[in-house]
């Protein structure tokens, strides 16, 4: 097996990608290189080391293989599906080019646009609109770790035909000096058209949350490049370990979702709209595998561990987070107390 790296041409460090310029930055002299200047040139192109995999003991989970670092001769242990992770000794960002060639090689990877710092910052942001955040929690949270991570997905192209029946009803209302009256009209209502899709996601790891991933959500798929090895440099990565049959389940689910939201939308001027009956037909199209940019942040509390994503390329951010119980029926009690106020100054005007 080979364990890849990227060596600055100038002084021999290895080469990271840099999300602020877009290019290979070497940390210690700091030079720069293009992705293309790193292709054409004979002198800059990465030394891959061929290492035989090194067995583990027979207590270790099934799956895991050991790689020695090209930097310092450390071990390094990934699962089956680690991609690129960093040495644990050295530092060094270490890609395995057998998860990510032939039939496993990416079509396309949006590279990492938000910062570590960025990434931190957004989470110290996130603190500060919620109001009931536990005071402790906001002084003493410190981020446990913050990973920067090439999440697979599968991206599907979907033509899709549907037509929905609806059971809606206008009513109208009006009285005299006897009654009350009240008309309800029903309609049968027909809408029918077709939707295509591009591009639409579905996570191809079972190590990530899916609504997870879909909260960072939306991705610029225009920002997408083909993919090349080097953007790795620097983070970790995965290859799928959910097949595309499987993940088009779910892709499937949030299309037919997106149809019945889009054509209930155009039901308007109607007291109640209910569903009759749904039939939608699919014609699936291109099929692409491709990594996205995640960070994940996790911070402890409590003896609890809080996680949060943010989109790699977008900035946005999502994440569960405690609340104080105290601050919580504060401020119930001030609501209801500010209500009850109010309800007395209308009382006495009456």
């Amino acid at each position: 097996m080979s364990v890849l790296e990227y060596k600055c041409p100038a002084c021999g460090g290895t080469l990271l990608f840099d999300s602020e310029s877009q290019r290979m930055k070497c940390p210690y002299c700091d030079s720069e290189f293009d992705m293309k200047e790193l292709t054409e040139s004979e002198s800059s192109k990465p030394d891959i080391f061929k290492l035989e995999s090194k067995e583990l003991a027979p207590d270790e989970r099934e799956g895991m293989v050991a790689y020695s670092c090209p930097s310092c001769g450390g071990e390094i242990v990934g699962d089956g599906i680690t991609a690129a992770t960093f040495c644990p000794f050295c530092g060094n960002t270490a890609i395995m080019p057998r998860q990510l060639t032939g039939m496993l090689r990416p079509d396309l990877i949006i590279p990492f646009k938000v910062t570590e710092e960025a990434a931190r910052d957004a989470l110290k942001a996130f603190y500060k609109s919620k109001t009931l955040l536990p005071s402790v929690f906001r002084r003493q949270n410190r981020i446990e770790s913050i990973k920067g991570i090439y999440v697979p997905f599968w991206l599907f192209d979907c033509a899709t035909r549907a037509s929905i029946q609806y059971q809606a009803t206008k009513v109208q209302l009006w009285g005299d000096s006897d009654y009350n009256y009240t008309k309800t009209d029903y309609y049968r209502l027909y809408r029918e058209g077709g939707v295509n899709f591009e591009r639409i996601p579905a996570d191809a790891s079972s190590k990530m949350d899916d609504a997870y991933m879909e909260s960072v959500e939306p991705y610029d798929y225009n920002e997408a490049a083909d993919f090349d090895m080097a953007y790795l440099s620097g983070f970790f990565a995965d290859k799928y370990d959910v097949d595309s049959d499987s993940a088009k389940q779910r892709a499937d689910q949030r299309i037919r979702n997106s149809i019945i939201s889009l054509f209930q939308g155009t039901v308007m001027g109607y007291a109640t709209s209910v569903p009759e009956s749904t039939n939608l037909r699919f014609s699936h199209g291109k099929l692409y595998y491709a990594l996205l940019p995640v960070w994940m942040l996790n911070t402890k509390y409590n003896n609890k561990i809080y996680t949060f994503a943010m989109n790699g390329q977008t900035g946005k951010f999502t994440g569960a987070l405690p609340m104080s119980w105290g601050k919580f029926f504060l401020w119930f009690f001030g609501l209801f107390v500010g209500l009850g106020a109010i309800g007395t100054l209308i009382a006495v005007i009456l």
